[in-house]
């Protein structure tokens, strides 16, 4: 029998606010002409088709198109929720999908029933769909042992050893699950689903089963021969732009061993993580191959550029995100944060953080009065208490990019 291995869809996800409908919509395309150009018999959708709970109406409609195409061409399709759905919205309507080959697996309670897919030798696989448990939600239902993702998942994965082992002999097993194994690396476009400090789930809490198809981390990767994540079909974070995209097919032979080959996934754009200083990033040759990719920028200028942002876009069209790193001088003062002060007047203090908060750019003689004057009006409200401190005038020539906000943010900043 031959499966494809998919997961984190992600519908309706964006890239640093940059719409995606168009690249899911290319991906579901490419995953419904693998399904009959590699003659595949089952898909498998192991969670987070959604990006959240209550999905726009664009994403659903994505969704609902790709189930009509996948049951007109009568190939079953078998999915979970993960974290990221809401099991009950997710599910609405499962028993009927049931009928047209789509098969929706929310509830935890169910998962020890399996849909039962009928092979050319006469046969059945039984593939479970183990939905994302959240344990302090779904303890109680599986009857866990304890409130960590091993022991729920380990309950979970229990009544599926309990049904296999009631069904004939021979009868190979797949089971869907959503979950974080233990040896698997995590990219930053995850949500953390940490439970008492422990997150990640051992990889034999799977034994017993002829493939466990993974979903929730977003690379492609594979824990063991019949334990693997597909990752998602998009880049949805700058951490994984070295990760190429794809899916699993699956071919499961009759004496249940498993063959997998990567399809890789269509890429809308690449990405790339640039660093340097801002002159550097406009002129360095090396960069021209990254000016129609979506671009993270880290500056390392010891002082912010004046419009960083405008000046990159001119070389990069595509840039989404500006990272500020600069490269700092180490020092090696130990002495303590008195003895540094000491004999030192408020105002060359003041002065002396303006100059650390902004390397390579000490306080500008207007910038060094103003300091003065409100340094004097702060001692003068001290002598005469029922005196009002107004704010000194920023100087025009002090008004720049790095200068703190009005209001409340400004006035934090400016602490």
């Amino acid at each position: 029998m031959r499966l494809l291995h998919t997961s984190d869809w992600h519908l309706g996800r964006s890239f640093h606010r940059v719409s995606l409908l168009d690249a899911q919509r290319a991906f579901l395309d490419h995953l419904v002409a693998t399904v009959e150009e590699r003659a595949v018999d089952a898909v498998l959708v192991a969670g987070d088709i959604y990006d959240r709970a209550v999905p726009s109406l664009a994403a659903v409609e994505m969704f609902d198109h790709a189930l009509h195409r996948l049951a007109e061409r009568a190939v079953p399709t078998i999915m979970i929720s993960g974290n990221h759905d809401s099991p009950r919205r997710l599910g609405v309507g499962a028993a009927l999908m049931d009928r047209a080959g789509v098969h929706l697996r929310t509830d935890p309670g169910a998962c020890g029933t399996p849909v039962l897919l009928p092979d050319e030798r006469g046969g059945e696989v039984a593939v479970y769909g183990i939905p994302y448990l959240e344990p302090a939600l779904v303890r109680q239902t599986l009857g866990a042992t304890g409130g960590s993702h091993t022991a729920v998942l380990g309950a979970a994965m229990d009544r599926v050893r309990a049904d296999l082992a009631a069904r004939p002999a021979g009868t190979r097993a797949v089971v869907l699950a959503h979950a974080f194994v233990t040896g698997a690396a995590a990219s930053d476009s995850e949500r953390d689903i940490t439970v008492g400090g422990v997150a990640s789930v051992p990889a034999s809490v799977f034994d017993g089963v002829h493939y466990a198809a993974l979903g929730h981390l977003h690379n492609c990767q594979t824990i063991t021969e019949r334990v693997r994540y597909s990752g998602t079909p998009l880049a949805y974070s700058f951490s994984e732009a070295g990760h190429p995209k794809s899916m699993w097919l699956v071919d499961l032979a009759p004496d249940g061993g498993v063959t997998a080959e990567r399809l890789h996934c269509p890429v809308p754009r690449p990405l790339a993580r640039l660093s340097g200083t801002l002159d550097e990033l406009l002129t360095d040759p090396a960069h021209e191959e990254h000016t129609d990719s979506w671009v993270e920028a880290t500056l390392t200028d010891p002082a912010r550029p004046h419009d960083p942002m405008a000046r990159l876009e001119k070389r990069f069209p595509h840039i989404v995100s500006l990272v500020f790193a600069p490269e700092r001088e180490e020092t090696d003062d130990r002495r303590s944060y008195a003895v540094r002060l000491r004999n030192r007047t408020d105002r060359q203090i003041a002065e002396d953080f303006v100059g650390h908060v902004r390397p390579g750019r000490t306080a500008a003689p207007e910038e060094r009065d103003m300091l003065g004057r409100a340094l004097d009006a702060v001692r003068v409200a001290e002598t005469e208490p029922h005196t009002p401190v107004a704010a000194p005038r920023t100087p025009a020539s002090a008004r720049t990019a790095d200068a703190p906000a009005a209001g409340p943010a400004g006035q934090e900043a400016a602490r």
